[in-house]
């Protein structure tokens, strides 16, 4: 966090809490939803300042219900998420970059989910891999240390849950092998206990 952020949260302790005005894309681009973009539900203009951007990346923060935010001086600004509350990158030399600028650090899990996206456990990041990337992805896929083919990863998207556990797919993160599982954004959302639409409590 910012010290002038620091500081203006001691000087004003109080200020309410924003909501639904900042969203996180599905390709990590932070959007600015106004009146209009809520009322219409739409995605809202992408802040292209990279100032602007370098300040919220760094200031991007989660509180202890799983809601994520920005700490703008004083004020709470929670964020809608498209989808995980980091979107990653993978670079030329393999490592996978958050849209914070973070690198990314060794991962722990990696499913692919229903609708075929690509999302990532490492320490307490979960991320979900930008959609331009998944076929750089799915590249690094083995089954018995053996490329796996088309046919063998739609029979493991298709598999009954109990029918998963017999493939071992491994997908290659960075220089780790990973076993690859398989689930929903909104089961692994639950289960970090992160929420993806933060709103003000109706008893306030």
């Amino acid at each position: 966090m910012d010290d002038i952020v620091a500081a203006a949260m001691a000087k004003w302790p109080n200020v309410p809490h924003c909501y639904g005005w900042l969203a996180l894309d599905a390709r990590g681009n932070w959007r600015m939803r106004d009146e209009r973009a809520q009322a219409l539900n739409l995605a809202g203009d992408i802040i292209r300042n990279p100032t602007l951007q370098g300040f919220i990346n760094r200031n991007y923060l989660c509180d202890g219900n799983g809601n994520w935010y920005f700490q703008n001086g004083p004020q709470k600004v929670y964020v809608d998420l498209a989808a995980t509350p980091y979107i990653a990158q993978i670079l030329p030399d393999n490592q996978w970059r958050l849209h914070t600028g973070q690198i990314m650090p060794a991962a722990t899990r990696v499913w692919i989910l229903d609708d075929g996206n690509i999302v990532c456990l490492a320490d307490q990041f979960l991320s979900q891999l930008d959609d331009r990337d998944i076929a750089l992805f799915l590249e690094t896929l083995t089954e018995n240390q053996l490329p796996l083919s088309e046919t063998r990863l739609l029979e493991f998207m298709e598999a009954s849950a109990e029918a998963v556990s017999e493939f071992t797919i491994s997908a290659r993160i960075r220089d780790q092998e990973v076993r690859l599982e398989k689930s929903d954004l909104i089961s692994l959302m639950l289960e970090v206990a992160y929420c993806q639409q933060p709103r003000l409590p109706e008893n306030n």
